[in-house]
């Protein structure tokens, strides 16, 4: 349902989010165990190529739920790594999991604050590359502050990382996604009651209230050039990571769109630079 942004759009999303911490640190999807004994690397082989080498680099993490992600990065090589989350037991547990992986505070930290106010509340002015996965996005009203937030935390001669859903999956039809059933264009909150989630949709949950925004691709790329970053790729991907539309199936490690059908663009990654100083 699109309605104007409510007044408590945060607090219902910090509700709902932290009420999904035990649940994903449970559930097969995150899968905490084979994480922690090595068995599972939860960065996307995409992602892996397009950033490329960071042994020896700082990585700032923005949006990054109980850390598994960032912590794959240290696992790669990155000097430290940093995650942010505005949920307070997401940070906790990714704590606790840099802990049990022997991680001291210097390799990787976490720290519990908005994005919106990520340049306040990390523990360096700048980082080597700034990195956002999947499912951020949507989260927040305002594209541009975020694209301004971030590109703050770029150092000179670094840059940003960005994999996500894309948006055209946000107007097909829920069933088969075969079909466009909402405005690509809108920009109301995407208010919604689900119980449940992506990774546990069997056990019973409290807060059900969430508040979403979609951002077309134009929208992202147009924040990140104004606010200073130089577009170095933009790649679309005919692949997903879970099965948000009945007709999907699951073919190398990936939810796609059967072979018979045409091919739509699922998720999208970019890297945007920053110039370095002269």
């Amino acid at each position: 349902m699109y309605s104007p942004t409510p007044s408590d759009w945060r607090e219902a999303n910090r509700k709902r989010w932290d009420e999904r911490v035990p649940l994903h640190l449970a559930s097969d999807y995150y899968d905490v165990e084979a994480f922690s004994s090595g068995g599972k690397d939860p960065l996307r082989t995409f992602e892996l190529t397009e950033v490329g080498d960071v042994t020896g680099r700082s990585l700032l993490h923005l949006q990054c739920h109980i850390g598994l992600d960032t912590l794959s990065w240290a696992r790669h090589g990155a000097s430290r790594v940093v995650g942010l989350d505005f949920s307070e037991p997401a940070v906790d547990a990714a704590r606790d999991l840099a802990a049990e992986l022997g991680l001291t505070a210097d390799q990787a930290s976490f720290v519990a604050a908005d994005v919106y106010d990520a340049a306040d509340a990390v523990p360096d002015t700048a980082y080597d590359i700034v990195y956002t996965g999947v499912g951020a996005l949507c989260w927040l009203p305002d594209i541009r502050r975020w694209a301004e937030t971030a590109a703050a935390l770029v150092a000179p001669g670094g840059f940003l990382y960005l994999a996500e859903f894309h948006p055209l999956t946000d107007i097909l039809d829920d069933e088969t996604g075969s079909r466009i059933a909402y405005d690509y264009f809108a920009r109301d909150a995407w208010i919604d009651e689900t119980p449940g989630g992506y990774a546990d949709t069997t056990t019973p949950t409290v807060h059900n209230r969430s508040v979403e925004w979609q951002h077309p691709v134009g929208e992202v790329i147009t924040a990140l050039a104004s606010a200073g970053l130089r577009i170095d790729f933009l790649h679309e991907h005919d692949s997903t990571l879970f099965e948000r539309f009945g007709a999907l199936e699951l073919r190398d490690g990936a939810y796609r769109f059967p072979a018979s059908r045409p091919r739509i663009p699922l998720m999208y990654s970019l890297k945007a630079s920053k110039p370095a100083a002269t």
